[in-house]
């Protein structure tokens, strides 16, 4: 295939992040190894992982003699070094479409941070009890549901014609609300993309590093 790729991920396997390039990688029915970080430990810091990725952050992906991190970043990589047909697309052909999805992506990183908070991975992955919203995570919560809710119609599989890497990000963010109160429609959808092989490799990493 020419140069190894090497995905590096947080070691519990928790980030959302890192997830979804782990995601894109395997739609993209790549080979590539799985190198854990440990966060708590302050790996990302250390030598030589801190010279090897330039924001000393998890995920990052290595081709070749190139580094890069930001998971959103390492996708569109992928799509451009790694296109369609040859190999499954990450986002959609057409142009407007596409740039919803990288625009729902960039909004489900950047905003809803109280809910982040609030509702972390460990309520995702693990099925960790969290306590009531507060007011700020219930403006949160209303606002992802807005989102979502507008760009799902009813029994809507997927945000577009087919698949996309944004269907992964926006089903683990309306996952953190699985305890909470979550439109049926919504609850499907998440539900629905959660059982897609990619994730469900994943989450088997995830289940090995609990053991």
């Amino acid at each position: 295939m020419g140069a190894p790729l090497t995905l590096y991920v947080d070691s519990l396997f928790l980030s959302p992040y890192a997830m979804s390039a782990y995601v894109a990688l395997t739609e993209k029915q790549l080979p590539f190894e799985v190198r854990p970080i440990d966060l708590e430990a302050g790996e990302q810091r250390m030598q030589p992982y801190q010279s090897r990725a330039l924001t000393s952050r998890v995920p990052a992906l290595t081709h070749a003699d190139f580094c890069l991190t930001e998971s959103s970043a390492i996708t569109e990589y992928l799509e451009d070094v790694f296109p369609a047909p040859a190999h499954a697309a990450l986002y959609p052909r057409d142009a407007r479409q596409r740039a919803r999805a990288r625009q729902l992506q960039a909004w489900l990183r950047s905003d809803l941070a109280p809910l982040r908070q609030e509702r972390p991975t460990e309520t995702v992955f693990y099925g960790a009890a969290g306590l009531p919203l507060s007011d700020a995570a219930h403006a949160a919560s209303a606002k992802l549901i807005h989102v979502a809710s507008h760009l799902l119609g009813a029994n809507q599989a997927s945000l577009f014609d087919g698949w996309c890497i944004a269907d992964t990000d926006l089903a683990l963010m309306l996952r953190r609300l699985f305890q909470d109160d979550l439109p049926d429609a919504l609850r499907a959808y998440a539900e629905a993309q959660w059982q897609r092989p990619s994730v469900q490799k994943w989450l088997e990493h995830n289940a090995a590093a609990r053991a």
